[in-house]
This record gives C-alpha cells, structure tokens and sequence, in this order.
C-alpha cells in the first residue's frame, strides 16, 4: 500500500494538524509554508514537531523550538534541512522525548517535492532536525520517517530556499530563517 501512495500529493487527512512556518531570506520576508503533518501515521513524530512549532516545548518554562532557528544546509534538486535551534550547524539534537527517539515508522515515502521527513544521524537518532525534499528522494525511503508534507502555495515559498546561493558546504550564504511558526 505505501508505495502505491504519492505521498507529496494524498489526499488531505482533516484529522491532522497544519503547521506553518513564516520564512525570510536575509531579512526579506519569503512567505509562508503551510504543512500537514502525519498524525494519522507517525503520531510521536508529528507530536514532537508540532510542539517545536508552537512552542508548547519547554525547557526551564521557556518555549523552546523553531522559532528563528535557520535553514542550514540546502541542496538544490535535493533537500532543504533545518531544525537545528541547538548548534544551527546540523549537530544539535532534541526532542520532546529526550535527546532523540526511535524511527516510529517507515510507513510514509519519499515520492517527490514538498515531503517533510526526519532528519538523522543512524537509526533511531530523530530529534529536532527535519528536511523538505526538493524532488523524489526514494533512496532515503527505510531510512528517515516521512511526518508530513508542504501544501499548497507554500512549495513556491520552499523553492525561493532552494535557489539561494550556497558555500561548498551547502550553507546558505544568506541567512534563511523561520522568523515565525506555529499551528493552524
């Protein structure tokens, strides 16, 4: 069954929640990207993210979570990663559950633009960090857990990332930030 699903395009769960985020580029406003995320299949992971998003993760009684976090690694034709509010650099790690938690399921694919799925180091290694992917990634299928994915005009929002200029490592040159999230 889940292969035969072009998940970038099912049908909307109206159960699920809608994330957003409101993204800039330098400090030019980009739009906003609004997601579904996948409750109905990964409700751990979709539960961690969207608390990232709406700030009801708390360390210490303070918000903790997307919020001004960056985009800090973007390959065009590929994928756009984020999630990092630790370190920005792709080595921080948390979750609502502790510092990471265990692949839910990898019931959900990689089947073209727009998907949201967990980024990691390794099995079982989910924290903060997620990606966007920028066309079908069916390699990553197995190995990161699909939660969710873009709606509508907020793929065009997502595509202004991928074409920013990137240095040799992938970081973007311009800062490309969530300078507001939350859930709908």
């Amino acid at each position: 069954m889940a292969s035969e699903t072009n998940w970038h395009m099912r049908a909307p769960n109206p159960a699920n929640p809608i994330c957003f985020f409101d993204l800039s580029i330098g400090a030019v406003p980009v739009g906003r990207v609004k997601m579904e995320i996948f409750a109905d299949i990964v409700p751990k992971t979709a539960e961690n993210f969207r608390q990232m998003c709406t700030g009801e993760f708390r360390k210490s009684g303070v918000p903790v979570g997307y919020k001004g976090s960056s985009f800090h690694r973007v390959i065009k034709d590929f994928m756009i990663q984020g999630g990092d509010f630790l370190k920005g650099d792709g080595t921080g790690c948390v979750s609502i559950y502790g510092s990471r938690f265990a692949d839910e399921n990898f019931i959900g694919r990689h089947t073209g633009p727009g998907i949201l799925s967990m980024a990691n180091s390794g099995p079982g290694s989910n924290g903060c960090q997620f990606f966007f992917t920028c066309a079908k990634t069916d390699w990553l299928d197995q190995k990161h857990v699909v939660f969710g994915r873009v709606l509508g005009d907020g793929l065009l929002v997502m595509r202004k990332i991928e074409n920013v200029m990137c240095a040799a490592d992938n970081r973007p040159k311009l800062p490309c930030l969530i300078t507001e999230c939350g859930e709908y």
